[in-house]
């Protein structure tokens, strides 16, 4: 008998299963042959991890379902196939070697290890009789036995007790991952990038055609004579930052970061149709909480939408655009987070806009510039303003970069500031109005909807309202419109109404900006919204800051830090009429330094959770308690209860195709058809869910929308409707204590 299964579905055999690794193991070694890793254990631990799983009782649950409680993971069962001694004096490996080896094979899946010695050293036994039956060409010498407690005892390998090891360990571990992962999703593990610098050419070449004396500018030629350094470049909105980046980058692979879904949205439709077009699912992907639902926009495109979404998620891609979640959550070293700092030690990440993440965000990703920089990863910074504190913090973590440096258009002036000392006032907006391209960005959504309607009780033609409390359909709707009034050769005019979903890295250009102030860094961020890329030559002013006077604006106290509010307040009271880029940095420079912040609870809170995070034991947390902590998610998905009831037929329809279950006798190709028909009907479903605060779901869930018996999402009682979004009903407190049920286990 030489058929031992490693897989049920397809039918695959160890051995079959291991070649697919070893294919896998080659195309890494071929592509990043300077990688700094034991390439000869990751060989070992490819060769030996699955080998635990010609135990009958993994052959008997895979062959023929039937679950055995007192299973081993077959990943403790593997190590009996390492032979140290062997290893040791024939191959020359040391005994860390050998515990290399150990934990990363125990631990490449993570289970929880309850078994006894005494049920371990019998499957031992039972392993003995059953290799005696298996061939398999690659394995020069096979001895089944048990591994000594010198190189596994059911423990981690830590940085806290041994750092080199554990360094050594996360690469090992998370590579196998990596191998392992790719080769049950029958994909490459890397895709080889050597196509972004002939891209970037060709669009160079383009522009020429229309402008023979075009060329990169001096951030760009920056970027791109330091591409081996770590860097940070401070530069104006509209100088380029995206082929800036992407130079940067060059022929390696690459992550390239942004704030929000939105920008990464608008960043990847923009690199698959101008820079990277020809068989760019191979080549460029794009991913956060909503990947495969924007990949069903454009599923024509695609061969196989699923094997495209595959390569995303296991990060197989070149050039990845992504929020910094989906990468940067590896910094608590959850247990399982080996695959993606494994990843980035031969990646290179650009972090663009930084100053748009809140404090909590800022440390992880001091912290995980830190661990990236110690295995081998390099870093850009690329954005339009720069807090000093930043600097500061990555000096204080020993964290080698080049200074910063700053590019601006000389001499052009793109903006002529007012500033109104009173609340943002709508009958001021209607008088600025006059067909122009208006953008309105209110603090919180509550303001925006009340100043929507109050322009729209006064008859203001062309408004419209965007914010955050949209269902994902009708968000997605607004966010098309916007994009294209904004597009700075669209003719069409109107006033939009938003909050800070269109702060940073959205590609529109509106004529005037009225705003109310939040900080400094977001009204420049929200500045770059307006005259985008041109010169402001007219008489008066294109930019409204409202700043409340004596009073504070919405926000303030709350999730605009109060001190940074008042600090910004003062200094813009000398600024009337034109400002210049340098001026928005200096400003920025003086506000947000260290000295300055050092009492602030922004900064508190910045060097508490860096202190947090370093208190943490490596491999204390799962990944599910990590994600909740690191989006800081305080926010529930939810159904209004009025999309629920007008949309009830197709909703039910959804949940009956995501519960569909399959025949045992479909073919492969039948089960693959069903499972996109599942992810496309789960997808559907969310299109009619909204994201909102926790708090604001007590006392207004009275039912939910059962999935199945492990997920539910809350029908939300309040007013919705494409114009306004979510409305909230003040409710008084339930009777039947419901609330004390609301959880969300869906998405």
């Amino acid at each position: 008998m030489n058929n031992y299964l490693a897989k049920s579905k397809p039918k695959e055999t160890i051995q079959e299963h291991t070649d697919n690794l070893i294919k896998n193991y080659n195309i890494l070694k071929s592509i990043y042959p300077s990688l700094e890793i034991n390439w000869d254990i990751l060989y070992e631990v490819c060769l030996l991890h699955d080998l635990g799983k010609m135990n009958f009782k993994f052959q008997d649950k895979i062959e023929n379902g039937t679950r055995h409680k007192n299973e081993i993971p077959h990943g403790i069962l593997s190590l009996a196939f390492i032979d140290a001694r062997y290893l040791i004096k024939e191959k020359g490996y040391s005994k860390d070697d050998i515990k290399l080896m150990a934990h990363s094979i125990a631990y490449h899946h993570e289970r929880d290890l309850k078994y006894t010695e005494e049920e371990l050293k019998k499957e031992v036994e039972l392993l003995k009789e059953e290799v005696k039956k298996f061939k398999y060409d690659k394995l020069e010498h096979i001895n089944v036995r048990e591994l000594s407690k010198r190189f596994f005892r059911k423990n981690y390998i830590k940085e806290e007790e041994d750092e080199t090891l554990f360094y050594e360990y996360l690469l090992i571990k998370g590579l196998l991952n990596r191998i392992d992962y790719a080769a049950s999703g029958y994909i490459p593990v890397e895709n080889k990038n050597d196509f972004l610098l002939g891209n970037l050419d060709k669009l160079m070449d383009t522009w020429q055609k229309e402008d023979k004396h075009a060329g990169w500018n001096d951030l760009q030629k920056h970027m791109l004579e330091n591409s081996n350094k770590n860097i940070i470049s401070i530069a104006e909105t509209g100088m380029g930052k995206t082929e800036a980046g992407l130079l940067w980058i060059g022929n390696n692979k690459g992550f390239f970061t942004l704030p929000l879904k939105t920008a990464i949205n608008a960043m990847y439709n923009r690199i698959t149709k101008d820079i990277i077009f020809d068989n760019y699912e191979k080549k460029v992907g794009m991913l956060h909480s909503d990947t495969y639902h924007k990949y069903l926009d454009k599923r024509d495109e695609y061969k196989d939408i699923d094997e495209y979404y595959t390569k995303t998620r296991q990060l197989s891609l070149p050039l990845t655009i992504c929020t910094i979640d989906q990468i940067f959550d590896f910094t608590f070293r959850y247990r399982g987070f080996e695959p993606k700092l494994a990843t980035l030690s031969y990646s290179k990440i650009v972090i663009d806009e930084i100053q748009m993440y809140s404090p909590d965000l800022v440390a992880y990703l001091i912290v995980g510039l830190k661990y990236i920089t110690e295995v081998g990863g390099k870093f850009a910074i690329l954005t339009a303003t720069l807090p000093d504190i930043v600097v500061d913090l990555l000096k204080e973590e020993n964290i080698e970069f080049m200074e910063p440096k700053t590019f601006t258009k000389k001499n052009r002036v793109r903006h002529s500031l007012k500033i109104i000392n009173k609340k943002i006032d709508s009958k001021y907006i209607k008088e600025l109005y006059d067909k122009n391209k208006v953008l309105v960005i209110c603090n919180t959504v509550k303001e925006a909807q009340r100043v929507y309607k109050e322009l729209k009780k006064d008859d203001v033609e062309n408004i419209n309202l965007f914010h955050s409390n949209f269902i994902k359909k009708d968000r997605k709707s607004k966010e098309d419109n916007i994009l294209k009034v904004g597009d700075k050769n669209s003719d069409e005019y109107g006033i939009w109404v938003t909050t800070q979903v269109v702060e940073a890295s959205l590609d529109i250009d509106f004529d005037i900006l009225v705003t109310e102030l939040s900080d400094l860094n977001g009204l420049f961020q929200r500045m770059g919204r307006c005259y985008r890329n041109r010169s402001f030559d007219k008489e008066g002013y294109n930019c409204f800051v409202f700043d409340a006077g004596e009073k504070k604006n919405t926000g303030v106290g709350n999730f605009i830090d109060e001190n940074i509010y008042n600090l910004s307040k003062k200094a813009l009271q000398l600024f009337d009429g034109t400002i210049r880029e340098e001026e928005k940095m200096n400003l920025i420079k003086e506000i947000y330094n260290t000295e300055k912040l050092k009492d602030t609870e922004y900064y508190k809170e910045i060097k508490e959770n860096i202190n947090y995070i370093r208190m943490i034991d490596s491999f204390e947390k799962s990944k599910s308690e990590v994600k909740k902590i690191f989006r800081n998610i305080n926010s529930v998905t939810v159904i209004p209860k009025d999309v629920y009831e007008s949309n009830k037929k197709e909703i039910e329809r959804y949940k009956t195709t995501i519960n569909f279950k399959y025949d045992k006798n479909l073919s492969d190709e039948e089960i693959k058809k069903y499972k996109i028909q599942k992810r496309i009907a789960r997808n559907k479903l969310q299109d009619y869910t909204a994201s909102i605060p926790y708090h604001r779901i007590i006392r207004n869930i009275e039912e939910y929308l059962e999935i199945n018996r492990y997920e539910k999402i809350p029908i939300f009682d309040c007013k919705y409707s494409y114009e306004h979004g979510i409305e909230y009903i003040k409710k008084d407190k339930s009777e039947n204590g419901i609330e004390n049920e609301i959880e969300n286990r869906f998405f």
